[in-house]
């Protein structure tokens, strides 16, 4: 058989309800190990977890196969196996595998391996990306330290820097960071291996971090963002032991490099189930950390915090709706707040109104991308949506239309909005602009005689263009 088909499989395909209770059947009677790697794994079979091969996307399922084949193992790993037993179609799908990095690379003409931090391979298939890992584990006492520093290195502050020291599944599923994420669906028996507990916190629906939740945390700061994420996007009680140690160690994210926070920002908050993350991230410190002017401002604006929730709201209902979105729109929404404090301060000590805006605007993006970047991309069409804020006071003359032709002015207007639903501009502003539009999109009428509509034409000068005879 060539290595790109796909066997047939079983034409059943359990839901959410039947997964749960094939999870029930299979953990009944068998020992749960919480959160403790084992060497033996809780093994549930294919007729139990319900997972069929039909959930599984052909890329993923070709990349399994291959594997398996030339002799290694692979397995599903992570959110796409924690999603599936859980009800959700998952987005993407993992790999994990015995072979190293130049070996899938070996086996993959259609892959690249990326990353220095964590070594791994992408697998890509037309617009498709299968991320395969290798399995990793802690350093052995049976490597030199020269070894170690390359392989594997940490900070003062015990954040790992570089990761690439490679083991067993057992090993790997130990390192993982939560029990859920830590379940291995293997191609070679259809079924689910659990070394670490996570068949029963799926049953439970909860969240639970392995090992100890604070050296965790300092290991990769960012899991503290990933938990809330993960809890609200799937529902998910947060065991305590994982929670409670947030607010305290909140701090550390300001250590991540920000260009990495401002992609875990955008799939914790750009995505339908937004809004419940943005609330455990409010809730539990992290925007004062991500977003510091931002979090200070809110202490004394309910407004700006109305304008938040309604934009990332809005972006979830468009995102469910198949309709386009932008970093742009979200992050104006949220440094918002932080603006308009600073061009406050600065009215304050006598500046014009447009001189401090401009100024606060610099100040905050300046601090801003000290915690989370955003690329130039998103930063200049945020910026217009900010500048064209006190322009739609403007209503007299020729000024509307003028505003109405900005390449920016359909987001800038959408922003107003919010503005106007939070109460920080008079909804009869709101209401002008909206009946511009209407106005705008109407027919024009037919003019009453030819030529009556329009600029006059000048009339030509004899002897050509100059007037040279």
């Amino acid at each position: 058989m060539d290595s790109d088909e796909i066997p047939a499989w079983p034409a059943t395909a359990a839901g959410a309800g039947s997964r749960r209770e094939g999870c029930s059947r299979a953990l009944k009677n068998r020992p749960l190990h919480r959160g403790l790697a084992i060497s033996e794994p809780l093994i549930i079979p294919r007729a139990e977890h319900g997972i069929s091969r039909r959930q599984i996307s052909d890329s993923a399922l070709k990349v399994l196969y291959r594997l398996n084949q030339a002799g290694y193992r692979g397995c599903l790993v992570g959110g796409g196996v924690r999603d599936l037993l859980l009800g959700v179609q998952p987005k993407d799908f993992d790999v994990a595998t015995d072979a190293s990095p130049e070996e899938i690379r070996e086996l993959f003409s259609n892959s690249r391996l990326i990353g220095r931090r964590f070594r791994l391979a992408h697998v890509r298939f037309g617009r498709e990306i299968i991320e395969v890992s290798t399995f990793r584990a802690d350093m052995s006492g049976d490597e030199s330290p020269d070894e170690e520093d390359d392989r594997r290195a940490m900070d003062d502050a015990g954040r790992i820097l570089r990761d690439n020291v490679y083991g067993s599944i057992e090993e790997d599923a130990r390192r993982r960071d939560f029990t859920v994420n830590a379940l291995y669906y293997d191609i070679a028996d259809f079924g689910i291996h659990d070394y670490v507990g996570g068949m029963a916190d799926i049953e439970q629906r909860q969240l639970r971090l392995m090992g100890d939740p604070e050296t965790r945390y300092r290991e990769d700061p960012v899991r503290m963002l990933r938990a809330l994420r993960i809890a609200a996007k799937l529902d998910l009680e947060i065991e305590p032991a994982t929670l409670d140690p947030i607010p305290r160690m909140a701090g550390l994210l300001a250590d991540v490099p920000a260009a990495r926070m401002f992609d875990e920002v955008l799939k914790a908050l750009m995505n339908p189930d937004g809004p419940a993350a943005f609330e455990t991230v409010y809730e539990y410190g992290l925007l004062d950390v991500l977003f510091p002017a931002t979090g200070a401002a809110l202490k004394h604006d309910s407004a700006g915090l109305m304008i938040i929730r309604r934009a990332i709201a809005n972006t979830a209902q468009r995102i469910r709706d198949d309709r386009p979105v932008t970093p742009a729109f979200l992050y104006a929404a949220f440094l918002w707040p932080g603006v308009q404090a600073l061009a406050a301060r600065f009215q304050e000590e006598g500046r014009p109104p447009a001189q401090a805006l401009a100024m606060a605007q610099r100040d905050i993006l300046v601090e801003q991308v000290q915690r989370v970047s955003l690329p130039k991309r998103f930063a200049v069409p945020m910026r217009e949506i900010w500048q064209l804020q006190p322009r739609f006071h403007k209503q007299r003359g020729k000024q509307p239309a003028r505003l109405m032709s900005h390449p920016r002015f359909r987001a800038a207007y959408d922003f107003l909005l919010l503005r106007a639903e939070a109460g920080e501009v008079d909804q009869a502003t709101a209401d002008f602009w909206t009946q511009a539009q209407e106005a705008t999109d109407s027919p024009a009428p037919a003019p009453s005689r030819p030529g009556s509509a329009g600029r006059r034409r000048r009339r030509r000068r004899r002897g050509g263009q100059g007037g040279g005879g």
